[in-house]
């Protein structure tokens, strides 16, 4: 039960799904791993993903996971299945909100910000399929923006100007719920919303990934811990820590892991 949950990301976009997990699970133990080595994973080809993400899985069960979060759009078009069968350990995954937003939307037009990779999978295409039904979802690749982010900081001016060439497109379409497919863009909501017209839906899957996994382990009996926090990056620790100060507001110790 006290075994800690884990939650990976190719770097620290995930920070916004483990604020909804500590929020929803304050009792909850976590260790987050950030595979900053290999930032970004949306411009990696898919086998490369794939080995990355069964690689990173069995360290963290290694070091006793008793579930897994795989807090990156990305990872999850590429490899959760064969995450999931790689581990006995319950596996949440991300992935673009389409049906929510699709049943939301009042024009008709659905715009999707998610990376290059996470859009030209299989998996989003069958999201579409499945669950747009009449809805016309605009698929808006923003390569470079998860690793702005990052790197530079959500109010750079590099930021702002791939916001301006991401976001305007779906403005001008006329789409009234977007969707934020890749775990960085939280950090940029009110830039995104900013550049839409008032009253459009914004929708992240962070707080649902939290109620999943409040399910799953609730459901084995698995919840309990001591609301510990471990951070472990694959990178430069000290570089993550500076960037982990800035997004989650607050110093935090990070170790350096070599998966």
């Amino acid at each position: 039960m006290t075994q800690p949950i884990a939650v990976f990301d190719s770097g620290l976009g995930g920070l916004t799904v483990l604020r909804a997990l500590r929020s929803r699970l304050p009792q909850e133990d976590f260790v987050y791993f950030a595979d900053t080595r290999y930032l970004p994973y949306g411009d990696r080809p898919e086998s490369f993903i794939q080995a990355r993400g069964q690689a990173i899985t069995a360290a963290l069960v290694a070091r006793g996971a008793k579930a897994i979060v795989v807090a990156c759009n990305t990872a999850t078009a590429a490899a959760a299945e064969l995450i999931r069968a790689s581990t006995l350990r319950p596996v949440v995954a991300l992935e673009p909100a389409v049906k929510p937003a699709a049943s939301l939307t009042r024009s008709g037009v659905v715009g999707v910000l998610a990376t290059t990779r996470t859009l030209a999978s299989a998996r989003f295409q069958r999201l579409v399929q499945t669950h747009a039904g009449t809805v016309r979802v605009i698929p808006q690749a923003c390569p470079g923006l998860a690793d702005a982010i990052e790197t530079q900081g959500p109010d750079s001016p590099r930021v702002a100007a791939l916001l301006d060439e991401y976001v305007t497109p779906l403005a001008q379409a006329g789409a009234d719920v977007v969707v934020l497919g890749c775990t960085h863009y939280p950090w940029v909501r009110a830039g995104i919303a900013a550049r839409l017209a008032p009253g459009v839906t914004i929708v992240d899957t962070g707080e649902a990934v939290a109620r999943q996994v409040e399910r799953r382990l609730q459901g084995e009996s698995h919840l309990g811990g001591h609301g510990q926090l471990q951070l472990a990056t694959s990178g430069n620790p000290l570089q993550v820590r500076e960037t982990v100060a800035r997004l989650w507001g607050a110093p935090l110790p990070v170790e350096s892991w070599s998966i």
